[in-house]
């Protein structure tokens, strides 16, 4: 589990494809303060497994699964990728819950630059727009961000100084593919609701979801 708030950006310095998919060997800094072998690192969003690591670089394979649903499979020596490790038990909580499974990859339609901030819009597949409101969170390429607004299949998202520094966000333009990643919480909302059309909506079956007076 993840918070989408990004700890640092790192760069791939090599990509090795084998039977599995490929293999990439990341440097970074931040996040190797307390690694261990199996951590689980969230790259671009996505999350993968630390299998090796030294003082400024880790490890990681992508199967095929992982690079079919991702733009991990378009990555590239010298590519910068946001990076964040997994959310510590005692940690203070500062985005959303985030899984590190991507639903989608999504098309940036403009990154326009308002001063210091900017307004992100990306076009976003019919298959996850029903689980994206507005005022709600969404997690793109790893970072946790709100939206300010659903505009038919297009979401559009402010994002500030800090945003734009500190993650690849900054680096992207229109026509740059993105990893989505919906919020978890409106998939269960979705399942629950889909049971009321075999059975009726009562008191008692918002309680034994966990809701009370």
């Amino acid at each position: 589990m993840f918070t989408g708030i990004i700890e640092e950006i790192g760069e791939i310095r090599n990509v090795s494809p084998n039977a599995e998919g490929k293999r990439f060997r990341i440097a970074a800094r931040k996040i190797l303060g307390d690694i261990h072998d199996g951590d689980s690192i969230a790259v671009e969003g996505v999350c993968l497994t630390a299998e090796e690591f030294g003082q400024d670089y880790f490890v990681a394979q992508a199967v095929g699964e992982t690079l079919s649903r991702s733009t991990l499979a378009t990555l590239q020596r010298g590519d910068r990728v946001n990076l964040e490790r997994a959310m510590a038990a005692d940690g203070r909580f500062g985005g959303h819950f985030v899984q590190g499974h991507i639903d989608a990859i999504a098309t940036i339609v403009e990154l326009k630059q308002e001063s210091n901030s900017a307004v992100l819009r990306i076009s976003i597949p019919g298959s996850i727009q029903n689980y994206i409101v507005e005022k709600g969170s969404l997690t793109v390429n790893g970072i946790s961000l709100t939206v300010a607004a659903v505009e038919e299949s297009e979401v559009r998202i402010a994002l500030i100084p800090a945003t734009l520094k500190n993650t690849t966000l900054g680096l992207k333009a229109a026509g740059n593919q993105v990893n989505i990643e919906v919020d978890v919480l409106a998939k269960y909302i979705e399942k629950m609701l889909g049971q009321t059309k075999k059975e009726p909506l009562t008191f008692e079956r918002v309680k034994n979801w966990g809701f009370n007076q």
